[in-house]
């Protein structure tokens, strides 16, 4: 069926019901790459769909401001008083912010992950290999970013895995959840990461707890609730993209089974393509909201002071204008200059080192150990139209041994 006008709607979980809008995107970057989309309960949005735009838009804050809120919805801003959440916020005071923790997602950094990454890996599918089956996404895909943030934070591993299991409730559709269920996830959040600090006030660790409540920004120490800001965008950030990649590159690859064979085939050189096109067509952030500074003109379309702009980064992910045979899923794409991670720009993804360090690993684990894996039922998509990824993933596989 194709797309027209009338059955557009970004704003609806039922639109991402089976993963991103793929004809609807297309529709909207050949009609209108710049549309303007209705809110019901706010003025509306500037919806942007191809390649060129969202990168220039993510590389030009001084025109598309990141606060109050990245999220569509003008009630999602996350400041308290003078403290802003860093995702939230522009330069200069969004570099003071990253600049503290910025040392811990460098690639030399990530490089030093890379051992107890596959040790976490190899006990995670150990967990499952035995059995013959599980829910991929909750047994296996979860796990990972859930355990590598709680390690680095310096708490417990069961910890960061119940602490991932409220950024789903954050952000899962208000209409998906129970009313309120956002907002209380958020205060369990943050009480939980007041006993952190209290913890790491007096027993300091090596760890990035310890390290953001011992900092400064402009002479001024971090206070509880910047804490509190941090730590809820650190485990918020440290799962999406992992999580929901693996679950999304897995189905591909039942999808493409031509394109599993020959990574198969060849795991070591084909791994690190393979994870990048998986990453351009999944693209587990679906969009980000900017706000305009000023009138601009975009696709001839005139943007006013104060609108809100969005980009969608699987609509770019997928536009022919930048990527040949675009609808294609190729593990071997080169180049591949995808903006899964955000396209640039000083709000480009500061684990995005990590996350790759993560996939290799979990995909090698999963390929080389649980063979024969296959589907198992249906899938079960995350009811959000901020992350796309599956919610279940029940997958089936030859029982196998454990290694740990």
């Amino acid at each position: 069926m194709t797309t027209t006008e009338r059955e557009i709607d970004l704003l609806n979980p039922a639109s991402f019901a089976a993963g991103q809008p793929h004809a609807t995107y297309a529709w909207l970057r050949d009609n209108a790459p710049v549309y303007r989309h209705a809110e019901p309960n706010g003025p509306g949005f500037w919806a942007v769909t191809r390649y060129a735009d969202v990168k220039a838009i993510g590389r030009d804050p001084e025109t598309f401001s990141s606060e109050p809120t990245v999220m569509i919805a003008d009630d999602t801003a996350v400041e308290i008083g003078d403290h802003k959440m860093m995702l939230m916020a522009d330069p200069p005071y969004h570099t003071r912010l990253r600049r503290i923790i910025n040392s811990e997602f460098t690639p030399k950094a990530a490089a030093r992950l890379q051992a107890r990454i596959a040790s976490l890996c190899a006990a995670i599918v150990d967990e499952v290999v035995e059995r013959g089956e599980c829910d991929f996404m909750t047994d296996v895909a979860g796990e990972l970013p859930s355990y590598v943030i709680a390690e680095l934070m310096g708490i417990p591993l069961d910890d960061g895995r119940r602490l991932y299991g409220l950024t789903e409730t954050i952000h899962a559709a208000a209409e998906s959840v129970p009313p309120g269920a956002g907002m209380a996830a958020v205060i369990e959040m943050f009480n939980y990461a007041h006993d952190v600090a209290v913890e790491k006030r007096a027993r300091p660790a090596a760890d990035l707890a310890t390290k953001i409540l011992h900092a400064e920004v402009d002479g001024h120490a971090l206070d509880d609730i910047d804490f509190n800001l941090f730590f809820l965008l650190l485990v918020d950030a440290g799962g999406d993209t992992t999580r929901n990649l693996l679950g999304g590159g897995l189905i591909a690859l039942f999808e493409h089974p031509e394109q599993r064979a020959r990574l198969e085939a060849d795991l070591n050189g084909m791994l690190p393509t393979a994870a990048e096109e998986m990453l351009r067509w999944v693209s587990p952030v679906i969009e980000m909201r900017r706000r305009a500074t000023r009138t601009v003109t975009l696709q001839d379309v005139e943007i006013a002071e104060g609108d809100k702009v969005v980009m969608y980064y699987g609509a770019a992910n997928r536009d022919p204008r930048a990527f040949a045979d675009a609808h294609t899923f190729d593990i071997g794409r080169l180049p591949n200059e995808h903006v899964a991670f955000g396209g640039g720009g000083p709000h480009f993804c500061l684990g995005a080192h990590i996350a790759r360090v993560e996939i290799h690993a979990m995909l090698r684990e999963v390929l080389t150990r649980l063979a024969d894996l296959a589907p198992a039922g249906p899938v079960e998509w995350l009811p959000s139209t901020f992350i796309s990824g599956p919610k279940c993933l029940p997958v089936r596989f030859t029982p196998g041994a454990r290694v740990g």
